[in-house]
């Protein structure tokens, strides 16, 4: 099983804060994607790199706040985030490299 590179242009990195901690806890892990990825992508990306079975993909696009950077104000990035459920029995350790 080849890993091709645009599989890493899928995915940017986990996500590991207290709300995707409670989604592991239904066997779900949480990723930054390219805001150009779609579903099918995704879930191709994650079975290739991890070699588990996903069970379903959810989005969610978090749009950047506006702040303060050195006084002047300044935009955060969008963010677009992929909740991934895996099949019962599979498991993706976030806390160690790929």
């Amino acid at each position: 099983m080849s890993v091709k590179p645009e599989f890493y242009d899928v995915i940017r990195k986990p996500i590991v804060t207290e709300k995707a901690t409670m989604a592991s806890e239904n066997n779900a892990v949480v990723f930054e994607v390219s805001m150009s990825a779609n579903k099918p992508q995704i879930k191709e990306a994650v079975e290739n790199l991890f070699g588990v079975k996903v069970k379903a993909v959810n989005t969610t696009i978090t749009k950047g706040k506006t702040k303060r950077f050195k006084g002047r104000p300044g935009k955060r990035k969008d963010v677009k985030k992929a909740y991934v459920t895996l099949e019962e029995g599979n498991t993706i350790d976030v806390t160690t490299g790929l």
